[in-house]
């Protein structure tokens, strides 16, 4: 309990004495056995264990003996009912209020009480100390707790209360501490709260609470929020003699109040989590008697203010994660005292102030996530107290001083993500207590001193992606207390140590990109092993049986070495296993049949080894499964029965072994192969199956170097997202399908067959005359051609009007070598995803913007300064939704659709890469006031004319009309400038002129076109409702949702536009105003009933300028950039 707490109930033992006389007054006490029959009434409600519990309580004539009860005063009556921790289970509903009026402290805390607070507990007017924390009460705090004015301790902290803080607390007036976190409150902070003038401690954090705060004295005006309906109060919290408020994790806004420097004797201030913004105040720093200052997780901007270096007593001071700028400021070296300083992941710049080294208690240092320069402060070493440095991902060059050996209290040092350069100092022997060792991402060289291998507190340690080279130190894991270990990416050379390898306590080790040699037979003693790369070094032996024991692997990579033997059945153990790559080794026997057990595998790469035998059947089991590669091995057989039950395959790769037999048409299937289908180099036989057609996704196809016949399927011309075709080297004849990549595919790509000819460079071309097939239909053939050359000339024509198709990546890379950086990215995808990977802290909380159905946002800014929105797809079965919104995407370019700069698909993950949209939603910016004052009538009548554009362009201007299905204010995104765009075309329709469109209902309710609820077809007038409604809800503030309901009773024409607009704006000008109208006009026919009667996108934006057609080009991207991460994304 509080020491605060602790004092008041101390105190109140004292007021027991006088309880008669208190209550006197009041009429007839109840007796003694009214007061047990009471509680042994509400002990009968409880649990059985509860009963257990309260045994003592059975003696009804002496309660003041039983447990948790107090007795006081000259006449015997109940005072105190004290039964903390005792897993009391049940509710307050059953306890008799009435019968307990003579109650001075109610202590209940720490049980499992549920339920909620009796409004009967008014009646316990006697009452100093209500202590129901810690339980698991429900429902709103009830008014009537006003009542019980003499209370000095209320403490209803990490319960399930909701609803808002009611105003009546404010007549609570002998409050002295006041405990409601931890909670499930939101709304504004009542503003009467500033009435509780005794207050000393006032904690409101870990709840919901919104709006903006103002730090008054108690006898400042206190603002009644009926005096302006239409605005949020702001709650005025007096401080006058409160030195440890708290009101962080909740969603508060606005400025910090610069008002909070009255009160000199404040101590703590934490409003840490919140959603502050602007600066910090400067006049914080006449707050002498300040300790401890929380201020991060916000949105603070600007420089750190010169006077904080006037809070000498500061001792905790945290600013961390917000948008600070500037340099550290120097006079921080006034602050003595100070233990902990956190100014992490902000915008600082600069060098690390020398005179930090004067701060000679500080324990804990995070400057990490800024953008610092210059070198390592050498007097800095002087820190001997200091147990957390934090200097990651800034821009600190130079080598590490040999002195930092004197910290000899250090236990968590980080440097990753920096300059640095020079050999690691063998002095951090020295430092025996450090536990976590991050030098990762530098420009170390030499070799790791030996010494590290001698801390045996060591549980992460890492130098990856450095220029070391030597051997890892020989006692590495000595002190069986190793975790990480990530040292890939560098030189080393030698053998593992023999510590290491049988290190029990290891859960990651990266240790690939190396020149590691040595025998890792005896490896697989790792019981909490989690994530495993050795791969690319010179490491041979056998992989051992013990691997299977492994049970909580997700990923072992051990490829590119000179591994031998078999694969181990045992493997088939590991039942969390998503990754399996051991490519590339020199492997023999069979695959397996146990590794049909991995049921949660989706990435099995066994290419490049010995391997024979057939391909087990039991990989069809494998549903999860992605990424297939077993090219270069010995197998032989035919493949039906097993791969093609693998759906979700997106790469498959089966080359150069000696399969045989036909190639099943189940394989046009997995509609999902996108990268690879590659059957090249085997002995297939038959006819190519006119079903690999449907695969309409893939992009390279090889079935080179095999023994295929017949002719190459007329199905092929569907694939349109192939990019290379090969079938060299069969005995295929006849006519190659007409499309444009045949017309410029290369020879090589048919070289080497029985009789291939047609549009192909370097083909003949085809003998109508002599071929027998098409001797017999000439005219079948020209009425097949001559469509599809009108088509053709057709589509030249349209070109420059009409939505882009998907272009090959050699054509992309030339291009944007020219125009874009980011044209690069083509050819180092696992580049690109480190990057983001980084960017996000791989895909951290922190950087998540946005949660939707299928995916989560993140902000993701790269070394290069620019800044992207990454969507993340939650899981593998989104996978329809990751294919569709690149589907709508590639095939739509406007500047008000948001741009999507690539995707990565890979076997971590599936992301899209998109513009980043400064302001966020259209439904965030109209959610608070502060920001939707940001929205004036101008901007707002430019947000419809952007969406209006847009749609239009979607449904009228493409050359298939594209419905989005979910047009709603989440969806639309504004940068900094306003500029509105369509977002997230996860459920986007690309219609069928000739077909029926339909499809499974699908959309946000409250958006959703009303004949949705009778028929799955999907039209474009069901975007332009959602538009409709997007257009009231704009102007009104809020979703039109009454307004809607009301429609069908309402003569339209008497609608007044007046009344539908936003109160936090003035009314607009004539002019103004007289648009608005009009676009309203408009709304509300887009929102009519009958489809039939809507209008158009088309006629809708003639509302802007009459002239102004809907396929003007000035709304087009230009720079469109598609980047395909390959598989090796990592």
């Amino acid at each position: 309990m509080a020491p605060l707490a602790s004092k008041i109930l101390a105190s109140l033992t004292i007021l027991m004495m006088c309880t008669t006389a208190l209550v006197s007054a009041a009429g007839a006490l109840p007796s003694l056995e009214q007061q047990a029959g009471a509680l042994l009434a509400w002990k009968a409600s409880l649990s059985q264990q509860s009963q257990d519990a309260l045994r003592s309580w059975e003696n009804i004539s002496a309660p003041c003996r039983w447990q948790g009860i107090r007795c006081g005063g000259r006449w015997p009556v109940i005072a105190a009912i004290s039964l903390p921790g005792m897993r009391l289970r049940g509710t307050l509903e059953s306890l008799d209020f009435s019968a307990l009026r003579t109650l001075v402290a109610l202590e209940l805390s720490h049980n499992e009480l549920a339920g909620s607070i009796p409004v009967n507990i008014k009646l316990l007017k006697e009452l100093r100390a209500l202590l129901l924390h810690d339980n698991q009460i429900r429902g709103s705090i009830p008014p009537v707790l006003a009542n019980l004015t003499k209370l000095r301790l209320l403490m209803l902290h990490d319960n399930q209360v909701s609803g808002e803080i009611p105003r009546q607390i404010g007549e609570m007036g002998n409050l002295v501490s006041l405990n409601l976190s931890n909670n499930y409150l939101v709304g504004p902070i009542p503003c009467e709260i500033g009435h509780l003038k005794h207050l000393l401690k006032l904690d409101l954090s870990s709840n919901d609470l919104s709006g903006p705060v103002s730090f008054s004295p108690a006898n400042s005006s206190i603002q009644n929020p009926m005096n302006n309906f239409s605005s949020q109060p702001t709650a005025k919290v007096n401080l006058e003699n409160i030195n440890m408020p708290s009101l962080s994790h909740n969603n508060l806004s606005g400025p910090i109040p610069k008002d909070i420097v009255k009160f000199f004797d404040l101590q703590h201030l934490d409003i840490s989590q919140n959603n502050f913004s602007g600066s910090i105040p400067s006049n914080i720093g006449n707050l002498a008697k300040l300790t401890t200052l929380y201020l991060y997780h916000n949105q603070l901007s600007g420089r750190i203010p010169r006077e904080l270096g006037y809070l000498v007593n500061l001792e905790d001071l945290r600013l961390n994660n917000n948008t600070l700028s500037g340099s550290v400021p120097s006079n921080l070296w006034n602050l003595t005292k100070l233990a902990t300083l956190h100014l992490h992941r902000n915008q600082l710049s600069g060098h690390i102030p020398l005179v930090l080294g004067y701060l000679v208690h500080i324990e804990d240092l995070r400057l990490s996530y800024n953008t610092l320069t210059g070198s390592f402060p050498r007097n800095m070493c002087n820190l001997t107290k200091l147990k957390i440095l934090y200097l990651g991902q800034n821009q600190l060059s130079g080598k590490i001083p040999w002195e930092l050996g004197y910290m000899v209290n250090l236990e968590d040092f980080q440097l990753s993500l920096n300059n640095l350069t020079g050999p690691i100092p063998n002095s951090l022997g020295n430092l025996t207590k450090l536990t976590f060792l991050n030098l990762n991402f530098n420009q170390f060289s030499g070799h790791i001193p030996q010494e590290i291998g001698e801390l045996m507190n060591l549980e992460m340690f890492g130098v990856s992606l450095n220029n070391l080279s030597g051997a890892l130190p020989s006692g590495l894991c000595a002190g069986g207390r190793l975790q990480f270990l990530t040292a890939n990416g560098n030189n080393l050379v030698g053998p593992l140590p023999t510590s290491l390898l049988s290190c029990k306590s290891l859960v990651k080790l990266r240790l690939e990109g190396n020149q590691l040699q040595g025998d890792i037979s005896e490896m697989g003693l790792h019981p909490d092993l989690v994530y495993v790369d050795i791969s690319s070094n010179k490491l041979f032996g056998q992989l051992s049986h013990r691997w299977g024991e492994c049970y909580k692997l997700t990923m072992l990579r051990a490829s590119n070495n000179n591994i031998t033997g078999v694969i181990p059945p045992s493997i088939g153990q590991l039942s969390q296993l998503g990754i399996l790559d051991v490519s590339s080794n020199k492997l023999e026997g069979q695959i397996p049949l146990e590794i049909g057990n991995l049921t949660l595998l989706f990435n099995l790469s066994l290419g490049n080894n010995l391997l024979q035998g057939s391909i087990p059947k039991d990989i069809g089991s494998l549903k999860n499964l992605e990424y297939l590669d077993l090219s270069s091995n010995n197998l032989s057989g035919m493949i039906q029965g097993s791969i093609e039950h693998c759906l979700k395959l997106h790469f498959l790769n089966l080359s150069h072994n000696h399969l045989n037999g036909s190639i099943p048409i189940e394989l046009g299937m997995l509609v999902n192969l996108q990268e690879l289908l590659d059957l090249s180099d085997n002995s297939f036989a038959s006819v190519i199956p006119s079903q690999l057609g449907g695969l309409s996704m893939l992009e390279v196809l090889n079935l080179s170097h095999n023994a295929l016949k017949g002719s190459i399927p007329p199905s092929f011309q569907r694939m349109l997202s192939l990019l290379s075709i090969d079938v060299s080297f069969n005995k295929l004849e006849g006519s190659v399908p007409q499309s444009r990549l045949f017309e410029e595919a290369p020879i090589q790509w048919f070289m080497q067959n029985k009789k291939l000819c047609g549009v192909v460079k370097g083909l003949p071309p085809c003998d109508l005359n002599q071929s027998g097939e098409q001797k017999k239909k000439p005219r079948a053939i020209l009425l097949a051609i001559i469509p599809v050359v009108v088509s053709f000339l057709f589509i030249m024509v349209l070109v420059p009007l009409q939505c882009k198709t998907r272009k090959s990546k050699v054509e992309s890379a030339n291009e944007l070598q020219q125009t874009n950086l980011f044209a690069i990215w083509n050819f180092h995808g696992g580049d690109m995803y480190r990057q983001i990977v980084d960017a996000t802290e791989n895909f951290s909380d922190a950087h998540c913007i946005g949660i939707g159905s299928s995916g989560s946002v993140y902000r993701a800014q790269l070394p290069t300064s620019e800044i992207f929105a990454v969507k993340k797809i939650h899981t593998i079965e989104d996978d329809e939704l990751f294919n569709r919104e690149i589907d709508a995407l590639m095939h739509i370019r406007h500047r008000n659709i948001v741009k999507l700069f690539g995707y990565c698909s890979a076997t971590q993950g599936r992301f899209l890469l998109y513009e980043y949209m400064e302001r966020g939603s259209l439904a965030a910016s109209l959610r608070t006031k502060e920001t939707a004052i940001e929205l004036d009538w101008t901007r707002r009548l430019n947000i419809v004319k952007d969406v209006a554009h847009a749609l239009s362009y979607m449904h009228h201007d493409c050359f298939a009309p594209i419905v989005h299905r979910d047009i709603t204010s989440n969806n639309i995104l504004l940068d900094l400038e306003f500029r509105a765009c369509i977002s997230d075309f996860g459920i986007a329709k690309i219609l069928d002129v000739d077909g029926s469109n339909c499809t499974r209902l699908a959309g946000t309710k409250g958006y959703l076109a009303p004949e949705l609820a009778y028929t799955t077809r999907v039209t474009e007038k069901c975007d332009v409702y959602s538009f409709g409604v997007l257009v009231l809800e704009l102007f009104m503030g809020h979703h039109p949702g009454d307004f809607l309901l009301s429609l069908s009773s309402m003569d339209k024409r008497s609608t007044i536009p007046k009344d539908l607009l936003d109160t936090r704006l003035p009314f607009p000008k004539a002019e103004i105003a007289n648009e608005i109208f009009k676009v309203i006009a408009i709304a509300i026919r887009c929102i009519e009933p009958d489809p039939s009667h809507r209008s158009t996108m088309q006629d809708a934006i003639k509302v802007f300028s009459p002239d102004e057609g809907p396929g003007n080009l000035d709304y087009l991207h230009t720079d469109i950039v598609i980047l395909a991460c390959g598989l090796e994304c990592s």
